[in-house]
């Protein structure tokens, strides 16, 4: 604070309105970072050091298939052994399923172990599935489990009247991580972690050594409300001015406009899912959720594998690949503001082009 009050400030109101629009307490506190998995990694100390304390051999976390790689590498850095990691099965929506968790849950406590973590999907990178948050959120409060969600990449559809309804119970969650660099249509780097009872996030990071003792800052009744030190709140002492790009956003294009785009892709998700399925050639495999839907062509993944490469080098458009169920499938993602019908059907069509 001492060096950078106004970006500081900046920075505050950027994280009051996110907290705001997830339905968090002034009690709760976060920061910027450099993306979903800096994000992910933070919460996951927090969650660490609230639920386990100094000693975390015993400790295990729940994920599920559809789970963002940057939570494995977190553990990894967190120094928890791959079979303190427990993967819990999905239903034919790709959610988690919550009796799965609470039986894992209860036979890993009966064995000795103590759960600490569940990261649930905010928006799964693959197939925009959700999970269903408010009823994992009670498991988790019912076993003293954080619950933290990964939104990085559906968090912000939250603004649009479908998207909230799909991340129902968010607010339950102990963190969350956001990525403004996605549905705030952001450019690289724009990530955010916001921790439920930001205390927590503080006593997980707080340290003063000698050399920066002059920029100690005394704590306030709430997290916000003083002075703050965000190296008080992450890894990085070092930060870079994330807050102004997202705050001119806001305050220039206005949250109804931002509503209606992140709406857009939802609505162009969806009429893409009806198109593909009264394809010839298209099979759908995962229905449009948050604005991602995935499908295959009928020849089999090298062909799958030369349409991307195809319509990459067309200039038409661009997908990626993933996999749904084991199966090689095609990724359509519709996440910019500017996308019309239009885009969305020129794309589908050359898809459908023989190989």
């Amino acid at each position: 604070w001492l060096e950078s009050a106004g970006p500081s400030a900046l920075e505050l109101e950027v994280l009051g309105w996110f907290k705001e629009w997830v339905g968090y307490p002034e009690s709760a506190a976060g920061l910027l970072m450099s993306g979903g998995s800096a994000a992910n990694l933070t919460g996951m100390v927090t969650a660490r050091t609230e639920r386990l304390g100094a000693s975390w051999d015993d400790g295990v976390l729940y994920v599920s298939r559809q789970t963002h790689s940057s939570v494995e590498r977190a553990a990894r850095i967190l120094g928890f052994r791959s079979d303190r990691i427990r993967t819990i099965a999905v239903d034919d929506g790709f959610r988690m399923r919550p009796a799965g968790l609470r039986r894992a849950i209860v036979e890993d406590r009966a064995r000795g172990l103590r759960p600490f973590l569940v990261v649930a999907n905010g928006g799964a990178t693959s197939t925009g599935a959700v999970d269903p948050l408010a009823e994992l959120a009670e498991v988790c409060e019912g076993e003293g489990a954080w619950l933290h969600v990964d939104a990085a990449y559906g968090g912000f559809a939250i603004l649009a009247d479908r998207g909230r309804a799909a991340l129902a119970g968010l607010g339950r969650a102990d963190s969350i991580t956001l990525d403004p660099h996605k549905w705030l249509f952001q450019p690289f780097e724009a990530g955010c972690l916001l921790v439920r009872r930001g205390r927590e996030l503080v006593d997980a990071f707080h340290i003063m050594p000698d050399y920066l003792q002059d920029t100690e800052v005394e704590r306030g009744a709430l997290p916000d409300d003083a002075e703050v030190n965000f190296a008080d709140r992450g890894p990085q002492l070092t930060r870079s001015f994330r807050a102004l790009k997202i705050w001119l956003t806001v305050r220039f294009w206005g949250l109804d406009r931002i509503r209606e785009s992140v709406a857009r892709g939802i609505a162009l998700a969806e009429r893409a899912e009806d198109r593909i399925r009264r394809s010839p050639t298209l099979e759908l495999l995962s229905p449009a959720a948050l604005g991602i839907v995935c499908f295959h062509g009928p020849d089999g993944e090298a062909a799958d594998a030369e349409r991307i490469r195809r319509l990459s080098e067309s200039g038409v458009g661009m997908i990626s690949s993933t996999r749904v169920g084991g199966r090689y499938a095609l990724r359509l993602c519709i996440l910019n503001h500017r996308s019309r019908w239009e885009d969305v059907e020129t794309v589908i069509s050359h898809l459908e082009r023989p190989v």
